[in-house]
């Protein structure tokens, strides 16, 4: 019997890299997304589409799709990035940022704990930019705040999770080459899949709570 993963934000970049990856490795792959792609559906036992993460509707019409389904792996991948700057912020924007990127994936966490047993396990897709130790550049405010506040989110859940046998890391991914930054960075999505799959299978009950570049390094709080 294989295991069984499921990835938001599964129809491109990271998101569909990592459906590639475990696809590849004999994992059974659900795919959640808001609209399919051709990729996307070569590689996925499963794809859910139509779903926004943020609202809750959706939310529950994906817990009522997967209804008696376990998973062994829960990854929240799906994001966001704005730019802001300084004397002309948006913060329509700061808002749909920290709804996409720390609030969803709390919410899809607590609606699917019925389909994670002991020993699951799951991965909230962050960054580096949602540590305030590493901040040397400024900008970007509400994704810095929206990935900062994930990054406490996800702690949180370590703790609370624990004693139901399911450990939670937050993972960045690095600098990809995705839309998100308009295809301007130093690593592709399969490599970036393949690190971040080195963290999740390193990934104990010893280790939750923690928040890993993909490349292995621990990074700042």
């Amino acid at each position: 019997m294989t295991s069984t993963v499921l990835i938001t934000g599964a129809n491109r970049g990271v998101g569909l890299a990592l459906a590639r990856h475990y696809h590849d490795a004999g994992w059974t792959v659900i795919g959640v997304c808001r609209e399919a792609s051709f990729e996307l559906a070569e590689v996925a036992a499963r794809v859910i589409e139509g779903i926004d993460v943020t609202r809750e509707k959706d939310v529950e019409r994906l817990v009522a799709e997967l209804e008696g389904q376990a998973l062994a792996l829960l990854i929240n991948n799906a994001g966001m990035l704005h730019d802001e700057v300084l004397g002309e912020i948006d913060f329509d924007a700061i808002r749909t940022q920290m709804e996409i990127n720390a609030y969803a994936p709390l919410r899809v966490v607590e609606a699917l704990l019925p389909c994670l047993g002991e020993g699951a396990k799951i991965a909230n897709i962050t960054s580096r930019m949602g540590s305030i130790a590493d901040n040397d550049s400024g900008g970007r405010y509400g994704y810095r705040a929206s990935k900062a506040a994930l990054n406490a989110f996800g702690k949180s859940l370590a703790v609370d999770l624990a004693p139901r046998g399911i450990a939670v890391a937050q993972l960045h991914p690095g600098y990809v080459q995705t839309r998100m930054v308009g295809f301007g960075g130093l690593i592709s999505p399969a490599e970036a899949a393949a690190g971040l799959a080195e963290r999740i299978e390193a990934l104990t009950l010893e280790t939750s709570g923690g928040f890993w570049h993909s490349n292995g390094e621990r990074l700042p709080w």
